[in-house]
């Protein structure tokens, strides 16, 4: 055998899957859990709950506690087994359920947030789940992956738990409920959105695996109907995908906007006898807060300038001047007296160090005198013993 044919034979033993596998057994349990009647349905909305509470007061923890509660990833994967085994029947079941789902789901939301008294002036968790990106679609489709194969094992660890987490299918439709609750379409649609993401690939790794696992089909397809099944497949996923990729460029774009702001704020603080204190990143457009002197037009563009070299462009600044409400000869005055006062503290801070220096040096000098003078054998000698003026 050669190295590399060895080579070969290490990595199949190391990626080989289907030894540790059941996928009848993961079928049937797929089967079992896309049904949301009477427990189910409860768990779902006390999830719900959960999750909106933390989302109303920014914990994330309690977020993530309301998602390992949460039985919403059933259906959904219910309908990519569905699709990988052309059972018909399944899949209605299983979009039925799934539209259940989000019915109870926005239904409790929405309630929970109309009646809520709190009102958050910075709804971080909020916010972050209504603009998704191609990186919601990566998480959603790997963890998916993950999902399904945990799901195939013969044991079963805490794989699902994760993905529950990681794909975070309970927060976007808590969010769409506050959308509702507070008539925000903005949040509204983008949650919804980013559950569709998330559900589309969740559904689309399970098909996929499904495929690749060789789970037993039901019934045969035509090959037209197949044909007509990966097509509008395809359609759902360019649909689903492209929204995501042109707000991921959005987000990088804008993620490097504010790195060339910081960078040129830090490095041009003082224009001239002005002094740039503040900044306010809105979108693409940033004010710079100046004091100090008036900017003249050549200064500003000067400024606009060294900004064009960040990549900042004249036509996304604007700056707001602050004057301090006195002639340059009050603040020069004022400035004076500031610096008077900082050189007095500073002369007699140098005063004080000078005299506790002096006197450590003087203790230094006795505890040498009192060890050189001390006899153990004879503590008269330390009593009487001159002693040196130190002090």
């Amino acid at each position: 055998m050669t190295m590399w044919e060895d080579i070969k034979k290490r990595i199949r033993q190391y990626t080989n899957i289907y030894d540790q596998l059941d996928t009848d057994s993961a079928a049937e349990r797929i089967k079992g859990s896309i049904w949301f009647k009477g427990p189910n349905a409860w768990i779902l909305v006390f999830a719900i709950v959960l999750a909106s509470v933390g989302l109303n007061v920014n914990s994330t923890a309690v977020i993530i506690g309301a998602m390992l509660v949460s039985p919403l990833m059933g259906p959904i994967i219910g309908t990519g087994l569905a699709l990988g085994t052309n059972d018909t029947d399944l899949l209605r079941s299983a979009v039925k359920n799934l539209l259940v789902m989000v019915g109870i789901s926005l239904a409790a939301s929405t309630l929970f947030f109309l009646i809520s008294p709190l009102s958050l002036v910075n709804p971080t968790e909020l916010e972050a789940r209504t603009s998704p990106t191609i990186y919601d679609v990566m998480i959603a489709l790997f963890g998916g992956l993950a999902g399904i194969l945990e799901n195939s094992r013969k044991e079963h660890g805490t794989v699902l738990s994760g993905v529950a987490i990681a794909t975070a299918l309970m927060p976007p439709l808590c969010t769409a409920g506050y959308g509702l609750a507070h008539l925000n379409m903005h949040f509204f649609l983008g949650a919804m959105y980013l559950f569709v993401i998330n559900s589309v690939f969740i559904a689309l790794a399970t098909y996929m695996m499904v495929k690749y696992l060789r789970f037993r089909t039901v019934t045969g397809i035509s090959p037209d109907l197949a044909v007509r099944r990966r097509k509008i497949i395809s359609i759902v996923l360019a649909i689903v995908i492209i929204p995501s990729v042109w707000t991921a460029f959005r987000l990088v774009g804008q993620n490097n906007f504010e790195i060339s702001v910081s960078s040129f704020v830090d490095s041009n603080r003082m224009v001239d006898r002005s002094y740039l204190y503040d900044y306010k990143i809105d979108g693409r457009t940033v004010n710079f807060a100046f004091t100090g002197d008036p900017l003249t037009d050549s200064l500003k563009t000067d400024f606009y300038t060294r900004a064009a070299a960040y990549n900042i462009k004249e036509k996304n600044i604007t700056i707001t001047e602050y004057s301090l409400g006195m002639s340059q000869s009050e603040m020069n005055a004022i400035l004076s007296d500031v610096y008077a006062k900082a050189q007095e503290e500073r002369d007699e801070n140098q005063a004080n160090l000078a005299l506790l220096q002096s006197r450590l040096d003087s203790l230094t000098r006795r505890l040498e005198w009192l060890e050189a003078v001390h006899e153990p054998e004879d503590s008269l000698v330390y009593e009487l013993a001159p002693e040196p003026e130190f002090l």
